[in-house]
């Protein structure tokens, strides 16, 4: 997550700054900021660390998301990067993959939905497509954040901004159709 964060000069703004304090609770004002934001922002997704520091033992964070957005098929390689997701609001297909790229599941999740959570061990390559406007996930993985090992980017998918994402996709759809 802390590679998401932005921070450095010159970099994409990828993350609002953490929270601070010691209650958290979800408001519609944070809803609208953090939608805008995703709004904003060229990857059309913004994370918001719930998590007060990047080594806290549970990450946690919300995940803003507007359609079109590209998530780079990627796993998280240490064993004990289990994560979860919860959709707070909105839509997305899921993908998972086999090592070699092959789409192997693919399933929607909706918020306030008996589908609106998954679950993942370690190693399992994944991504997802966002479907709704405003989507918010809720993502919970266990810390602390170390971004030189928190997940490896898939080399047989389109990097970011490659130009190749939506033909990526559009492949990935029809896939997804046949399983």
């Amino acid at each position: 997550m802390a590679e998401e964060s932005g921070r450095s000069s010159g970099a994409k703004k990828l993350a609002l700054d953490n929270f601070s304090g010691d209650v958290f609770c979800l408001d519609e004002a944070l809803l609208a900021r953090g939608c805008r934001a995703a709004t904003e922002s060229p990857r059309l997704r913004i994370i918001y660390p719930v998590q007060r520091t990047q080594g806290d033992l549970v990450q946690r964070l919300l995940n803003f998301m507007q359609p079109g957005t590209y998530v780079m098929p990627h796993m998280h390689p240490m064993p004990h990067a289990t994560e979860s997701i919860i959709l707070h609001r909105g839509a997305i297909q899921f993908y998972i993959f086999e090592e070699d790229g092959s789409l192997s599941r693919s399933f929607r999740l909706e918020a306030g939905r008996a589908n609106c959570m998954v679950d993942i061990s370690a190693r399992v390559w994944h991504s997802f497509e966002v479907l709704e406007k405003d989507t918010v996930l809720i993502e919970f993985k266990k810390g602390p954040y170390d971004a030189a090992t928190d997940k490896v980017f898939a080399g047989w998918a389109p990097q970011e901004d490659s130009g190749e994402t939506e033909a990526f996709l559009e492949n990935l759809r029809a896939q997804a159709t046949r399983l």
